[in-house]
């Protein structure tokens, strides 16, 4: 008897065998009814999340919806464009062929969400798909339960046969892991990532591993300090911490260590009030699990602001660490919480090779009003993405991929990225039955002349748009009537 994952893998492969998903105006009717199921369940969607998170009807818009909203409206678009054969260079002896790229689905997506953002990062990857016609096996989180619960509504807005919703824990993971997709898209951490990429590797089967990890940030003490700290306060506290991409620690000289703290405990305050615990905007860890791994993680660290909890609440303070060793326990794994310690260098050559001492991180963040450190930050680090002055709000750019490098990712979405990444591109030639002059040159035998006059046609690339048609023919006539009287003669 099948599993409920193997019939669900089985159905979407059969829905997709069909071909339907393959005209655009299905693919733009799919797309906007997803919308259509956002907008819908709103209400829904912001009672889950206040469930499972503590975010505010607010919050919820502003960072699950209008990003995905914006990532719908854009496949919906620019759809044609995207999925439309692309053109690419030619040389002298296929001037006159068609040659292009033609994006085609995949087939079966399997897409494995988070539970930190779960609307936005388990549904932005599935407008890629749906954009690029693939069927897809949505697995939500199960630690975000009340959002899976709702997740499961789509069937009622989607082709529920083309996209299947498949909701419950580690089991049920494991079950379709074992299933052979054409893709994998899993958001979450390295430890869960390397078991997706392992079990892919049984089919063959491509991934995207959004992961995470320790992004740093560097605070150069010649900028302003006062708005690189509300920048990174904002930054680090959203979601209780609970952010892929927040700034995991920081990085400054000894000299601005306690301004630094000053001007983030002056923020803590505006933002979230002197009591955060009863702000609206200020959210929860998400479980009692996630609750006491973070706590531990103080062990050892000197508190600076904060520290307070309540395990009852699963509520952790805004909270800043003074003076932190690099051996300490805090530095030792990603944070996923409103935990901030603070890493004393000398200056940035200490900070970039303190960088570089660990793995890749998904972003990287500096802070200067130098152009010279921030190009030094460019080129002498590696990590998903890198921000100046800023935090975070690159994953608002469609037209930048979100991705990782190494241990924080690999793969990339947003916006055409998203669509690439679950198409195959494939390279198609088409050739007429003619001029067979012009081939006698790679027919045997291979004479030196041949050969020579080869490389003038191989070697040379034609850019086909800024040539007119009536210079293309011109060239070939020419070209046809050298070889012809050199070859044949």
């Amino acid at each position: 008897m099948m599993s409920r994952e193997q019939l669900a893998v089985q159905q979407a492969r059969k829905a997709f065998l069909t071909g339907r998903s393959k005209p655009l105006d299905y693919r733009v009717k799919q797309l906007k009814n997803l919308s259509r199921f956002i907008k819908e369940r709103a209400a829904d969607i912001t009672n889950a999340l206040r469930k499972d998170l503590y975010k505010s009807a607010n919050s919820t818009q502003l960072f699950e919806i209008l990003g995905l909203e914006g990532e719908i409206n854009l496949a919906v678009s620019k759809l044609a464009e995207w999925a439309a054969p692309r053109p690419v260079n030619k040389n002298l002896l296929t001037i006159s062929d068609d040659v292009f790229l033609q994006p085609e689905p995949l087939g079966v997506v399997l897409i494995i969400g988070a539970w930190n953002y779960p609307i936005a990062v388990t549904l932005q990857p599935l407008v890629g798909a749906i954009a690029a016609g693939n069927a897809v096996v949505v697995k939500p989180s199960e630690v975000s339960s009340h959002t899976a619960s709702v997740m499961e509504l789509m069937s009622l807005y989607l082709d529920s046969e083309m996209y299947q919703v498949v909701t419950g824990g580690v089991p049920e993971t494991q079950e379709l892991l074992k299933q052979r997709f054409d893709h994998i898209f899993y958001t979450g951490n390295s430890t869960v990532g390397k078991l997706v990429m392992e079990a892919a590797s049984h089919h063959l089967t491509p991934v995207t591993l959004e992961l995470g990890g320790k992004s740093p940030c560097y605070i150069d003490k010649n900028c302003d300090i006062r708005i690189a700290c509300r920048r990174i306060t904002w930054g680090k506290y959203l979601n209780c911490g609970q952010t892929c991409i927040a700034p995991d620690y920081i990085l400054c000289e000894s000299s601005i260590q306690d301004r630094v703290i000053d001007e983030i405990q002056k923020c803590i305050k505006e933002f979230y009030t002197i009591d955060p615990k009863t702000f609206e905007d200020y959210g929860r860890i998400i479980n009692r699990r996630h609750f006491k791994r973070i706590m531990a993680l103080l062990e050892g660290s000197t508190v600076a602001v904060g520290g307070d909890c309540d395990e009852s609440e699963c509520y952790i303070a805004p909270t800043v660490l003074r003076d932190v060793k690099p051996a300490s326990k805090v530095m030792q794994e990603e944070i996923f919480g409103p935990i901030l310690p603070i890493v004393t260098v000398n200056g940035l050559k200490e900070a970039i090779e303190f960088i570089n001492d660990r793995e890749k991180p998904l972003a990287l963040y500096v802070f200067s009003s130098s152009k010279k450190v921030i190009k030094q930050m460019i080129s002498e680090t590696s990590s998903g993405a890198l921000l100046a002055n800023d935090c975070m709000v690159h994953f608002t750019l469609s037209d930048l991929p979100f991705g990782g490098v190494g241990y924080s990712g690999t793969g990339r979405y947003h916006g055409k990225y998203s669509f690439d990444q679950v198409s195959h591109l494939r390279s198609c030639l088409i050739k007429k039955l003619n001029m067979e002059a012009v081939n006698q040159m790679r027919y045997p035998p291979h004479t030196t002349e041949k050969l020579r006059w080869a490389r003038v046609l191989l070697l040379k690339q034609i850019n086909v748009t800024r040539w007119r048609q009536m210079a293309q023919v011109a060239v070939l006539a020419a070209l046809a009537a050298f070889v012809v009287k050199r070859f044949l003669r």
